[in-house]
């Protein structure tokens, strides 16, 4: 072929794989442990202990290393462990930058574990590369740390900018992309180091996997280091957990697309709704992030969008209460669609507005949800 296969092709034939002495499609699930040495101690298959290397991971990894244009992947046992084992490859001493508004699970970590074990972090509005530039410390700066979009605000972070910024620093720029997916957004191709998924979400996109994913755009020493964590901290998938999201990564682009035109149906008709304060959603053009997302997103917008409810927190938490099809749940980016009052579950400290209701929407039909929103805001 002269052209490289689109994202469609390459996920719907996961890298195209077949299992060598059966011919299946589909490859099997490996649950050993430990494998055999050859006779002069090596170890020809490249496989040793399951701990270091699985065979289950490779066509997962590398199936996410082609849709993200990098170098090398790592799968990891859940979103979290993926997220901090960037900075557990840094050293104390070493300076952080993330956003004031981010996941808040990272968010936490970072102001607890991250800070008592020496990491210096500072916490800036994204959205200003201004003042990301000014937050850099020389010399000790190492990562800038962006969630685009920023959950659960949805805020649209100029990858290509912060790039420079860290760069021109000496530091590296890893992009949480988990909302975005490698389907909607590049980040590497704009000038991204590492490339982070909660792959629970939207990867798999089915709610019956816990998953992290880390691609970076070089297999350098730094990239050892994280996967030196990985694996001495054994934070490694299991096996049928990495069956199951190559699994869902084979629908990838369907559900992806799907679920942002979902949202995008919601997000216009919910702006004109009386008793909605705002809609937070980066395809509406009232977004004030609109056209940053408009120039480094492709096929759609994401399928996560926010509602202000006017009446404040009691009318947000009474209108999540009376839904009927919407399922009030923690997470996102699987098939079904979800709702969830989410300063209550950030608790206190959280920077998010009480009136604030996250909704993740799934592949069903729009029109069936919009109709069950509209009732439940109903007074």
């Amino acid at each position: 072929m002269k052209n490289a296969p689109s994202q469609d092709t390459l996920c719907a034939q996961a890298l195209g794989w077949i299992e060598p002495k059966t011919k299946a499609l589909v490859q099997p699930v490996h649950l050993a442990t430990t494998f055999e040495r050859d006779p002069d101690n090596e170890y020809s298959s490249g496989y040793s202990y399951i701990r270091n290397e699985n065979p289950s991971w490779d066509q997962a990894e590398q199936l996410l290393t082609r849709l993200e244009g990098g170098a090398a992947s790592l799968l990891f046992s859940s979103g979290m462990a993926a997220a901090t084992s960037p900075f557990l490859a840094l050293k104390p001493g070493d300076h952080v930058i993330a956003p004031e508004v981010m996941y808040w699970g990272l968010r936490n970590w970072l102001i607890g574990i991250g800070r008592n074990w020496g990491l210096g972090v500072d916490f800036v509005d994204m959205t200003d590369p201004a003042q990301v530039r000014a937050a850099i410390q020389p010399g000790k700066t190492r990562i800038v740390w962006a969630e685009t979009p920023s959950n659960p605000m949805w805020q649209v972070f100029d990858i290509a900018a912060l790039a420079e910024i860290a760069h021109a620093a000496g530091a590296l720029l890893a992009v949480d992309s988990t909302v975005a997916t490698p389907i909607q957004t590049q980040p590497i191709e704009l000038g991204a180091d590492l490339v982070m998924h909660a792959a629970t979400k939207y990867l798999n996109g089915h709610s019956d996997v816990l998953a992290g994913t880390l691609t970076s755009a070089r297999d350098d020493e730094y990239w050892q280091r994280i996967q030196a964590v990985r694996t001495s901290g054994g934070a490694v998938l299991g096996s049928f957990e990495a069956w199951l999201l190559l699994r869902g990564m084979r629908t990838l682009p369907l559900r992806v697309r799907q679920a942002s035109a979902n949202a995008l149906f919601l997000a216009e008709r919910l702006e004109r709704h009386p008793r909605v304060a705002a809609v937070l959603y980066p395809g509406l053009p009232s977004h004030p992030q609109h056209a940053v997302a408009k120039r480094q997103m492709q096929g759609g917008f994401g399928g996560m969008l926010s509602i202000r409810v006017k009446g404040g927190e009691a009318a947000a938490i009474a209108c999540a209460a009376k839904v009927k099809l919407w399922k009030r749940a923690t997470s996102l980016g699987a098939v079904e669609s979800l709702i969830e009052h989410r300063a209550s579950i950030e608790g206190a400290g959280s920077p998010v507005p009480k009136d604030l209701l996250r909704l993740s929407t799934g592949i069903e039909a729009a029109e069936e949800l919009l109709a069950d929103l509209t009732q439940a805001l109903e007074p």
